[in-house]
């Protein structure tokens, strides 16, 4: 199967049901799949087909999911844009996609006028609402293909679940972005593993905040409740008052985070838990979630958060905690179904239990490679498994726990040091609201630890202070030797702290 034979089967099974909420208005699953084909018709027009990539530039909405189906429905590959790129980037991006037309909102248009010239392949760009006449070349506006095109579609050839449905560009955290090739196949796969590790179904009701354009939000909350016809409630951007008013309200029963987000709704007064009775999953991936993050989200709120782990090049989940079953604090749990874990050392040899190591996975979710890299590709996927780059270990009952990224392992006087114990420590303390840690060159030791800490509203606190607090509950090699206070850290568009910012 792929995605639009998915969501036009939907449209038949679920008709009337209501697939999207978005201000106020809701899409039921027969009216998304035939605005789905209005615009795929439009893009046809236009000359775009199968293999033909098309950017995805906008906020949350449902034009979003329209618009995704749409590309997808003709053959043609999705690449979504971070929201928050400058024309540098969104520059490179394009460019690397080679994409035929962008799919975008009037907020972005003084951006993509800026940056079109300078996008070598770029023919289209089709605006949501075209509000206004835009210097860019070869505008189309998407409101004329929802209102004169037909609502069902005809191809004169086939799309294959094998075929590539969208390029996940990764953060770039070493090197250029490079875009994972993720098919039709890989998403649905990753989608129905999902809805059985988290017990999903029929009348769950899933908020998502999260970015779109990324891959957790979309598959955790957008396809994967279509596969079974759920409520997806669309919330453009993430504000924590509007987010807890909109579960409650709602009755929500499903909402992801990532870990910044559930740290941002601990700090919402006059919280009532019984007003969340319903919400039944509280699902946090994207970065690690610190322990007492979780301690404090379930004693305010009376909900547990549901920890589990992913890259975009698995589609993107690969390890849940049991919905049923025992949540280990710190663990993100065990693989879904379809998929297999190993722990390797350098040589890639596998390592015992409770020994440190790179994580690597199989399974129908991993993804065909990297879009025109092939080296990278021979780097990553080795006869089928996906080397994650993460740093992690397998308890005896078979819960894996993450200790750092491979990369970000700091080694001082040659033991090596995960910041992320480190920030587990600074995470107990009351005073600090946020903590990332990172190695920096030392002349003696080859590397010292440095620590950077957002602290609480209306809190103090010295570098002296917290290193002693360190102290107590570290060996001496693994303290912080310098702490700098910061008013923020550096976050991309999901919340994670950007790390390579702060080196």
């Amino acid at each position: 199967m792929t995605l639009g034979e998915m969501i036009t089967a939907g449209a038949k099974e679920f008709a009337d049901r209501p697939a999207l909420k978005f201000k106020g208005r809701t899409w039921p699953y027969k009216e998304l799949d035939e605005q789905a084909n209005k615009v795929a018709n439009g893009l046809k027009r236009l000359g775009i087909g199968k293999g033909d990539r098309v950017g995805l530039l906008m906020l949350n909405s449902s034009y979003f999911v329209i618009s995704y189906f749409a590309i997808v429905k003709l053959g043609a590959i999705v690449v979504p844009v971070n929201v928050m790129f400058k024309a540098e980037e969104l520059i490179y991006q394009l460019n690397d996609a080679g994409v035929s037309a962008l799919i975008t909102a009037p907020l972005f248009m003084p951006l993509v006028t800026l940056a079109q010239p300078q996008i070598v392949s770029l023919k289209y760009i089709v605006v949501q609402d075209l509000e206004q006449d835009y210097s860019a070349v070869g505008t189309v506006s998407m409101q004329s293909m929802l209102k004169n095109e037909s609502g069902s579609l005809d191809l004169d050839y086939a799309v294959s679940s094998d075929d590539v449905a969208v390029l996940l560009y990764t953060s770039g955290t070493t090197g250029n972005p490079k875009g994972a090739m993720i098919t039709h196949h890989n998403m649905l796969a990753n989608a129905a593993a999902t809805k059985e590790a988290t017990a999903s179904g029929y009348p769950d009701s899933t908020v998502c905040v999260l970015p779109m354009f990324h891959s957790f939000a979309w598959t955790a909350c957008v396809l994967l409740p279509l596969t079974y016809g759920g409520l997806v409630i669309i919330l453009e951007s993430f504000s924590p008052q509007t987010s807890l008013r909109t579960i409650v309200e709602e009755k929500a029963t499903i909402f992801a985070g990532v870990p910044t987000m559930y740290s941002v709704l601990l700090q919402v007064p006059n919280v009532n838990p019984a007003d969340f009775a319903h919400l039944r999953l509280a699902y946090s991936g994207g970065a690690a979630c610190p322990v007492e993050l979780s301690r404090k989200f379930k004693e305010k709120f009376g909900i547990q958060i549901f920890e589990g782990y992913g890259l975009s090049e698995c589609s993107p989940v690969c390890t849940t905690n049991p919905y049923y079953g025992e949540r280990k604090p710190g663990s993100i749990g065990v693989p879904i179904p379809g998929v297999e874990v190993k722990i390797v050392d350098e040589k890639g040899n596998e390592v015992p239990r409770n020994t440190p190591g790179e994580l690597c996975f199989k399974g129908p979710n991993v993804m065909k490679g990297y879009w025109n890299r092939p080296e990278a590709t021979a780097e990553a996927l080795k006869d089928g498994w996906m080397h994650s780059g993460d740093i992690g270990y397998m308890d005896e009952e078979g819960y894996i726990f993450i200790m750092d990224r491979k990369k970000d392992l700091v080694i001082v006087g040659g033991l090596n040091v995960y910041p992320r114990e480190i920030e587990e420590v600074l995470y107990t303390n009351p005073k600090v609201a946020e903590a990332a840690v990172v190695g920096v060159a030392d002349d003696l030791r080859g590397e010292i630890v440095k620590a950077f800490v957002v602290l609480k509203e209306g809190e103090t606190a010295t570098e002296r202070e917290l290193i002693k607090y360190c102290q107590e509950r570290l060996a001496n090699y693994k303290l912080p030797k310098v702490v700098e206070f910061r008013d923020a850290l550096p976050k991309n568009s999901t919340g994670k702290i950007l790390k390579r910012e702060l080196v």
